[in-house]
């Protein structure tokens, strides 16, 4: 028998497709409040995955699959936020 950790998987709010969660970037909605990009993984609130790339970012503005996900109104401040994560981290 093998010692292998369980790679926990998420599905991405835009395309539907699994992806480990390391690989994924929470969008938190916490009981008090406003939705924001959560970096950490940790913050407490409802939470969805979307895949790191510009692409399932630009899927989920449009077809506001976040927003169906977390029941509220996503303001387009996160989806700048999302987008700034995505290419910084392309920059290491």
């Amino acid at each position: 028998m093998t010692n292998m950790k369980k790679i926990p998987l998420r599905k991405c709010a835009a395309t539907g497709n699994m992806f480990p969660k390391k690989e994924m970037i929470r969008i938190v909605r916490p009981k008090e409040g406003e939705v924001s990009v959560d970096l950490t993984g940790k913050k407490s609130g409802r939470g969805t995955y979307v895949s790191k790339s510009e692409e399932a970012v630009e899927s989920a503005r449009r077809n506001r699959s976040i927003e169906s996900q977390l029941g509220t109104a996503v303001p387009e401040q996160v989806f700048e936020d999302l987008l700034h994560a995505i290419r910084r981290e392309a920059l290491k």
